[in-house]
């Protein structure tokens, strides 16, 4: 069944500044007549810019993990501990809810979040018509989540800010908190360019 014509299709295209929809040009800039924002039909280079970011998070989530994401120096010694080791601790210490919440926030959201992206990317450059629905949710799950995937990096800004004013002990974020940090940055990057009416555009040129 035929649905109704899109604003896409009717040549007109919504202000990422202010929100007009007007119409928009064809091979040469047409600004915004409310705001003179440039209007384009559909982001630029959209896939490209996500591959880009995802690839960057992709690589950066390795030593993310992997290095130490924060140095502890005290009277008794030195420890460097990894995201994991944290959740380990966390469980042996008998704060399984505290390490469950980690292993969620710190591991499995970020890798979901790439594989989520990658799925809506690769099904865009397919143009396949499956789940529209489900893939624009999926998307907005992404967009969701953004920041909270920060749980680690706000964990030790707060532990170093509060440790500090203890004379006894010190404690650094390491490189792997860096590397979280920016998989983390990467990734909003990649869900922000992503557009996700691309999804829609097979749908709608298979009904023309």
């Amino acid at each position: 069944m035929k649905g109704p014509p899109s604003a896409a299709r009717q040549g007109l295209a919504t202000c990422h500044g202010c929100g007009l929809l007007a119409r928009a040009g064809h091979g040469h800039a047409i600004r915004c007549p409310r705001c003179g924002t440039p209007l384009h039909g559909r982001k630029p280079e959209s896939i490209a810019r996500t591959w880009a970011f995802i690839l960057a998070a992709a690589i950066l989530y390795i030593p993310a993990n992997l290095l130490p994401i924060m140095e502890t120096s005290s009277l008794f010694g030195s420890q460097k501990d990894t995201i994991m080791s944290g959740v380990v601790y966390l469980w042996r210490s008998g704060s399984w809810h505290l390490a469950l919440v980690v292993f969620i926030a710190s591991i499995l959201v970020p890798m979901a979040k790439l594989l989520a992206l990658i799925v809506l990317v690769v099904s865009v450059q397919f143009r396949s018509r499956w789940q529209p629905v489900q893939r624009t949710q999926l998307y907005r799950l992404v967009e969701l989540v953004g920041r909270w995937s920060m749980l680690d990096v706000y964990v030790v800004t707060l532990l170093v800010a509060l440790v500090q004013l203890d004379a006894l002990a010190t404690i650094r974020p390491g490189a792997g908190a860096l590397a979280f940090g920016a998989v983390v940055v990467l990734t909003m990057f990649a869900a922000m360019s992503f557009d996700p009416r691309l999804i829609w555009d097979s749908m709608e040129k298979d009904d023309a």
